[in-house]
């Protein structure tokens, strides 16, 4: 006589057992962790690390004991401000890229999907061509300016009450193509606005000022802030509309904010750099593969590692054309574009 044995209980799957929430957020949390040890390596590289080798004593003596010689105005004035310039700009580029893409539910989408990058160049060629600015702290008002002027013109076009990504994202390809249009047909007819416009249409930290940097950091920071303190609702939305109604997600409030975000963190950072592409763009779609969907953990994240391209990019650029330089905007083109390239035809590329 055969006696059924007992059934035998399957051992848990990795993903479901009970613990395995929290070990995912500690390993998220470790790689945040480790995420900014790089930060921190990469923004002592920018202020050591130049055209001109400079020993690492005088560099320390340079930050914390400036007395005015040769070697501590090239570290106090010229690469402190921008490594600093380039830590606020990739974090408000990788920021904002992410929050195109929760808004959007386009993985692929970038800041300049809404055309802001558009209103922002628009804005600097009609300043240095019909009101004679020249310097850098005269037309960044301009380009920040420009960018909100966009971001609010998108979305009265895309809608209102009633916006989706499609038509915010139509209404911005639309509104990119006249802007292009004027920006060409302006530098066309005024050539001193085209030579004005030749080094900051490239993308460069070279330009960056202590006074520069405080100028603009209020604005990127509160763009920061509100980006972050979207994660939620921004989670809503990009389970899709009919989804977040049913959790409570207020759709026009959060759409609103995280233009406003955007507009603030793009606006801000291509009016002091001009337009660098591929940070916002490939970084928060990297970092989705690590850390899945929770823009809790993407935000955070992309406001670490696209500094980290960032200014990685700017030192790459100062090391590889010595004694001369490459524009940030130029390396981060040649890098990104083939890196993206692989990251979107792996097999188990990141969705939304």
């Amino acid at each position: 006589m055969l006696v059924d044995s007992p059934p035998v209980d399957s051992p848990p799957d990795a993903a479901t057992a009970p613990g395995a929430p929290r070990r995912r957020h500690a390993v998220r949390a470790a790689g945040l962790t480790a995420s900014l040890a790089l930060l921190a390596v990469v923004a002592v590289l920018g202020i050591a690390v130049g055209a001109k080798q400079i020993p690492l004593d005088d560099v320390w003596h340079g930050v914390f004991h400036y007395s005015g010689s040769d070697t501590d105005v090239v570290i106090r004035d010229v690469r402190l401000p921008r490594t600093l310039l380039g830590l606020l700009v990739g974090a408000a580029l990788g920021l904002a890229g992410t929050v195109m893409q929760a808004l959007t539910r386009n993985p692929l989408a970038d800041p300049g999907l809404l055309g802001i990058n558009a209103g922002a160049s628009a804005a600097v060629v009609s300043g240095i061509s019909f009101f004679g600015v020249t310097s850098l702290s005269g037309y960044v008002w301009f380009a920040f300016a420009g960018a909100a002027l966009v971001s609010v013109a998108v979305y009265v076009l895309g809608g209102t009450r009633n916006a989706t990504p499609v038509r915010l994202a139509l209404a911005g390809t639309a509104l990119t193509a006249v802007l292009t249009g004027y920006l060409n047909a302006v530098n066309l007819m005024d050539s001193a606005a085209l030579d004005r416009m030749r080094f900051w249409t490239v993308g460069s930290l070279a330009a960056a000022t202590m006074p520069t940097v405080t100028r603009i950091a209020p604005f990127l920071v509160a763009g920061a802030l509100l980006a972050l303190l979207l994660a939620r609702p921004l989670n809503a939305v990009a389970l899709g509309d009919d989804q977040a109604r049913a959790l409570g997600a207020r759709l026009t409030r959060t759409r609103v904010l995280a233009m406003l975000a955007v507009t603030l963190l793009c606006g801000g950072a291509t009016a002091v750099c001009g337009p660098i592409v591929y940070v916002g763009l490939m970084v928060p779609h990297a970092v989705r593969a690590l850390t899945g969907p929770d823009l809790r953990w993407i935000l955070p994240y992309s406001a670490v590692l696209s500094p980290v391209l960032l200014v990685g990019a700017d030192v790459l650029g100062r090391v590889v054309a010595r004694p001369g330089e490459l524009q940030v905007g130029i390396v981060t083109a040649v890098v990104g574009g083939p890196v993206f390239i692989y990251l979107v035809r792996r097999r188990r590329m990141a969705q939304l």
